[in-house]
């Protein structure tokens, strides 16, 4: 990881299209402001993480177990029976 120290309304810059300003800083919070292209979404971390999760769990592949009851939910198997 690459370690940058910068004051406020400084700047970092990410490749050609992406700059990262520091607007303010208080105490253990920085205030960040990033300019880069519409076509390059940005988040903050956790954001991104519960959209990756969500995007995972709606693309989830049934499970057998739960293709074999619906299944018998629909009548096109029999009932299995526990242990089998």
């Amino acid at each position: 990881m690459l370690v940058l120290t910068r004051k406020t309304n400084e700047r970092i810059q990410i490749g050609d299209d992406v700059e990262i300003v520091v607007i303010d800083i208080k105490g253990d919070h920085v205030k960040l402001g990033v300019e880069a292209p519409r076509r390059l979404p940005v988040f903050r971390k956790e954001v991104y993480e519960a959209i990756k999760a969500e995007n995972l769990r709606a693309a989830d592949v049934p499970r057998p177990e739960r293709l074999d009851r619906l299944k018998e939910l629909l009548g096109l198997k029999k009932p299995s029976q526990a242990g089998q």
